[in-house]
């Protein structure tokens, strides 16, 4: 027998359901917008730490975060055609929710971020979770518009959460930088370990994370070889996943 309460939650959500296209467009605008009004993020600042971090080795070279480009770009194209044609899709709308709920308080993160670490890596991996849902419920129709921005997204995020754990576990003292960082990319290539293996048709979101991954390499080279040596490894089981789900939809349909 349905409770009063679990009925009236019902009747909420149905009733959110004609908006939800456009909280979506409303909530992926503000965080496309975001950088525009809060200063250039290159790093958290080392005077925010008891330890100052100022090159922390968990960290990407920086040109692997003009991945932004790419996500905030493909994002607002999902966004606006979700709004002129995929309005009341059933597919769309079981994304919609959690994909708002990760862009909506992930505008305000370089805002955080340049406040405080201990916050913005919260924050950062409640939008981690947030968009992996998301991915999960995407509509496999529309994949390109759908899937597709969500789990470059969800990727990216699933690397730089940890990256901000790490900082932070070297800037608090928790761990020296280069164990942090070991610990860091095992706990990433984890992640994207375990959803590749449930769901091995997510490429984009395993090059996401490899981007990211190989971007920590490039910063390290020359320097910490445990954390190349841990880089290298994460590059080979996230490649690897990526290879067995495309040759297993390759075998599914009969190439």
């Amino acid at each position: 027998m349905r409770g009063v309460g679990t009925g009236g939650c019902d009747i909420t959500l149905r009733g959110m359901r004609p908006a939800l296209p456009y909280l979506a467009l409303i909530a992926t605008a503000a965080f496309v917008l975001s950088p525009l009004v809060t200063d250039p993020f290159s790093g958290f600042d080392p005077d925010r730490f008891p330890l100052p971090q100022t090159e922390p080795p968990v960290q990407p070279a920086g040109y692997a975060f003009s991945i932004w480009g790419l996500i905030y770009l493909w994002l607002a194209v999902s966004a606006l055609f979700g709004v002129m044609a995929r309005r009341a899709d059933a597919g769309w709308q079981r994304m919609r929710l959690p994909l708002i709920v990760s862009l909506g308080p992930g505008a305000a993160w370089l805002w955080v971020a340049g406040i405080s670490p201990i916050w913005a890596t919260v924050l950062i991996f409640w939008m981690l979770g947030f968009a992996v849902l998301a991915m999960l419920r995407a509509p496999q129709t529309d994949r390109w518009l759908a899937q597709a921005p969500v789990a470059i997204y969800a990727g990216w995020l699933t690397a730089a959460a940890h990256v901000s754990l790490g900082v932070s576990m070297g800037g608090f003292g928790l761990a020296p930088p280069d164990i942090a960082a070991v610990l860091c990319l095992t706990l990433a290539a984890g992640v994207a370990l375990t959803i590749l293996h449930y769901r091995a048709d997510l490429s984009l979101y395993g090059a996401a994370v490899i981007w990211a991954v190989f971007g920590v390499l490039v910063a390290n080279l020359g320097g910490s070889i445990m954390v190349q040596i841990a880089a290298v490894v994460a590059l080979g089981l996230v490649g690897l996943a990526i290879a067995r789900g495309l040759w297993a939809g390759q075998r599914a349909r009969g190439l």
